[in-house]
């Protein structure tokens, strides 16, 4: 099954720019892949603003966030792999989404046979709530 997390970025991205605030990206700079300035990393987490006023040539696909943006005055490309980003949410008010830290229980649920190749019972999940503000 395709992730969900595209989709729901571009919808919730749409909803915040719709609704006039200004959407952001908490992402995991230290995810492989991520392309950010390091004058913008702090404690391996980087916030950005995607606003449209503030990016050009955003590019939300089923892989990647792309976009370019100006860093300390200077104009840079920024690269996010989707997998990466934490949450995002309108900076006025908080409102958004935070994502799980892992969606590497996609094969259990596409019904794959365990590698013992034996009919195991499928393990509990542990509930995964988060707070959100």
């Amino acid at each position: 099954m395709l992730s969900s997390r595209p989709y729901l970025l571009r919808a919730l991205h749409e909803w915040i720019v719709d609704s006039g605030l200004t959407p952001h990206l908490l992402v995991n700079a230290e995810q492989p892949g991520v392309e950010v300035p390091e004058s913008a990393v702090n404690d391996g987490r980087v916030i950005l603003n995607v606003n449209p006023s503030a990016v050009r040539d955003l590019l939300i696909d089923a892989e990647l966030v792309t976009f370019v943006a100006r860093f300390g005055g200077v104009s840079q490309a920024v690269t996010v792999p989707v997998t990466a980003i934490e949450a995002i949410y309108a900076r006025e008010n908080g409102r958004g989404m935070m994502f799980p830290d892992d969606e590497s229980d996609e094969s259990d649920e596409k019904g794959e046979e365990s590698p013992e190749g034996g009919d195991s019972e499928p393990r509990p999940r542990k509930p995964n709530l988060k707070v959100v503000k």
